[in-house]
């Protein structure tokens, strides 16, 4: 008899992950961070947030720090920033890369699970979740916890994907659809998150007041998706979604399709 392992989400299980994904990770979190569009839709909710009049903020779910050094590096903003991450790997990623851009005495970053935080109740003016909810299997259980640690009158920034609709070019549709599902098991856990989360705000006590509809998408060539693209190389084969070869083969002719001018990306 055999037996398959369903695939996992990575950016999920960090503290389970061996280095060399891990900095896979960190490259592929940086490089994402540096994108114009990313950095746009980042600032559009800061701005909403109002983040410069917080004293105190909360990025959940932190990676490798990028909100949080934003946030810390914006010339207005005066406050404290606690930083929270599964993994110590990328709290000490996070650290280092806070002192090269001279924000490290601005954030305090450390190693928490979002479903269970040691923090206390009403302690945070602010609270980022910028690439969070996508990727933990207790929404629920992470949307009241902060609900509890931000403060009455406080600003919630949740900044994630719809990622059911993750799609890539194929030249094949019914293999392209399956290339799709595959990738999105390997790097996402809630791929419905957004569409759910005007019900789950509601039952964790938190009230939408604003929000800003994105899709980004590549036509042509590859731009956005290239960070990404590199990454399932490693990515793939360590969540058990795709051998490496298949993944390898998968990711050239993707490229291939950028270099053609054939590309398709989106989400």
């Amino acid at each position: 008899m055999t037996t398959t392992v369903a695939p996992f989400d990575v950016y999920g299980k960090t503290d389970q992950l061996d280095t060399p994904i891990l900095e896979t990770m960190v490259t592929r979190l940086e490089a994402r961070g540096e994108q114009a569009r990313f950095q746009q839709m980042m600032g559009d909710y800061l701005e909403a947030m109002q983040i410069d009049q917080a004293q105190s903020v909360l990025d959940l779910g932190c990676g490798t720090g990028v909100a949080a050094r934003t946030i810390a590096a914006r010339p207005n903003f005066t406050g404290k920033i606690t930083a929270v991450v599964l993994s110590d790997h990328l709290v000490a990623s996070a650290r280092q890369l806070a002192a090269r851009e001279g924000v490290a005495d601005q954030i305090d970053f450390r190693v928490g699970d979002s479903r269970s935080l040691d923090l206390p109740n009403d302690s945070f003016d602010a609270v980022v979740a910028h690439t969070l909810v996508s990727h933990v299997d207790q929404l629920a259980e992470t949307l009241h916890e902060i609900a509890r640690v931000v403060r009455p009158g406080g600003f919630v920034g949740i900044f994630d994907g719809d990622y059911a609709s993750l799609t890539f070019s194929h030249p094949d549709a019914q293999q392209g659809q399956r290339y799709d599902e595959l990738i999105i098991s390997a790097v996402i856990t809630q791929p419905r998150a957004m569409r759910r989360m005007p019900h789950l705000l509601a039952a964790a006590g938190l009230d939408l007041i604003t929000h800003f509809p994105y899709v980004v998408t590549d036509i042509g060539r590859a731009d956005y998706w290239i960070p990404a693209l590199e990454s399932f190389r490693k990515i793939l084969p360590a969540s058990g979604a795709m051998t490496a070869a298949e993944a390898g083969a998968w990711v050239d002719a993707r490229l291939d399709e950028s270099t053609r001018n054939i590309f398709f990306g989106s989400s």
